[in-house]
Parts: C-alpha cells; sequence; structure tokens
C-alpha cells in the first residue's frame, strides 16, 4: 500500500482523521506490557554484536522504536525472506517476492538480551496476531515475522511466542513466522530513519509515534 499523500483533497480528508485518531489515542490508556520471557539469555560479560530481523507492519515504525531502545547499536530498514533481485520499494510492494519490511537490529548483548528485545518487539512494537497486515496496511509483505541468525534465537523466540499463546495475553493466537535469516537488504536511503525526519507526517503521527510513546511509558529502563 503507498502511503504517500498525493492530493489536497486527500490531505484534508486524512488530518481530519488525524485529528480524531490522536485525541482517541491521547484519551485512552497504552496497552499493558507483556510478561518477561520465562527463557532468555543472560547479558553478556563484555560488550559484542548480535543481529536478529524483525518484521511487524511497515517498517518505519519498527525502525524508530528501536532506535530509542538502549543496547541497540543499529536499527536498519529493510526488506527479508526474498532475493536481493527483487529488494526494492516498488517490487516488495506487489506482496509477490516473499519479502517483509523488516528491520535489522543491531545490539550489545552485554547491555540488553534477545528476550528483552522480543518482549518490546511484541509489546509495543506492532500487533503479532494480525495475519499478513498491520494496521492500514495489507499484504504479505506487512507480515509478523523473526528472522533468526543462531539457533539459540531461534529457541529462545519459540518459547516465547508460546508462553505468551498459553497465558492468553492477547485476545488471538500470535501468527508471528519464524524463518532462519537467509538475506536482509537495506532499504533506499529516503526510507532510513523516516519516522524521525518526518514526525508531521499524517501516517507516522497516527501509526508510529505512538508506537515510540509506548515504549517510554512502558519500558522506561530501556527508552533512550
Amino acid at each position: 500500500m503507498t502511503r504517500a499523500i498525493s492530493t489536497i483533497a486527500a490531505s484534508i480528508i486524512v488530518l481530519g482523521i488525524v485529528a480524531f485518531l490522536l485525541f482517541t489515542n491521547h484519551t485512552q490508556a497504552s496497552p499493558s506490557a507483556l510478561p518477561a520471557p520465562a527463557l532468555d539469555d543472560t547479558l553478556a560479560t563484555t560488550s559484542g554484536q548480535q543481529t536478529i530481523v524483525v518484521s511487524g507492519g511497515c517498517f518505519w515504525g519498527i525502525q524508530a522504536v528501536f532506535e530509542h531502545v538502549k543496547g541497540v547499536t543499529t536499527a536498519t530498514a529493510g526488506y527479508a525472506g526474498g532475493t536481493a533481485q527483487t529488494a526494492d520499494y516498488e517490487t516488495v510492494s506487489s506482496g509477490d517476492t516473499g519479502h517483509a519490511e523488516s528491520v535489522k537490529v543491531v545490539y550489545d548483548p552485554s547491555k540488553i538480551t534477545l528476550g528483552q528485545i522480543l518482549r518490546v518487539f511484541f509489546s509495543v512494537a506492532h500487533d503479532p496476531t494480525q495475519l499478513n497486515r498491520q494496521g492500514p496496511d495489507y499484504g504479505t509483505q506487512y507480515r509478523s515475522a523473526i528472522f533468526y541468525t543462531t539457533e539459540n534465537q531461534k529457541k529462545i523466540a519459540e518459547a516465547y511466542i508460546k508462553q505468551l499463546n498459553q497465558a492468553n495475553v492477547f485476545s488471538a493466537q500470535i501468527v508471528t513466522q519464524l524463518n532462519s535469516n537467509s538475506g536482509f537488504y537495506a532499504a533506499e536511503d529516503y526510507h532510513q530513519d523516516y519516522a524521525t525526519k518526518h514526525p508531521n507526517n499524517p501516517y507516522i503521527m497516527v501509526n508510529d509515534a505512538p508506537k515510540v510513546e509506548h515504549l517510554r511509558q512502558q519500558f522506561p529502563e530501556l527508552y533512550r
């Protein structure tokens, strides 16, 4: 789904919707943080770098969330699940490439655990019960997925999904896919840090800024 606003008339309509939704967001309590993973890594004794790729709707919001998480070194918007030949925005938007809009999260395991990252991902970054969609965006390119780089990451993610489903913390079952990370391709430059560069974009105001605010409210110890 194209997220650009192309006409003045459309802008007026969207801004009216924005005003309504922002009022609604400010008058409702933010969702509660999920329980911590029962299975998790312990903090490493020395600094380093580990990588995991996550997908859950438009990559603008996912990137914005993880850029505000302590211990995350970089968060890069891109594509995962398809091939290098189809890893461009226009082609991925067709929904036929196998790619999902994704974010490569590089983190320091001496400052944050994978379980903490997954807790943020499932709590505030997206809704893991929505199948092949997220908010206003529809298609397999917006699916919920985790692309792990180690078997330990797979084990922790599997255990956490099972834990959340058994505890019925959501009204529906989690549909997040778990896949081995066979390749990540950075998105075009204009997509990087989009939410930070365009805070007044109606799409960002309605869909992504609240995620960052929920991160600040629910995880003050992780927020930066």
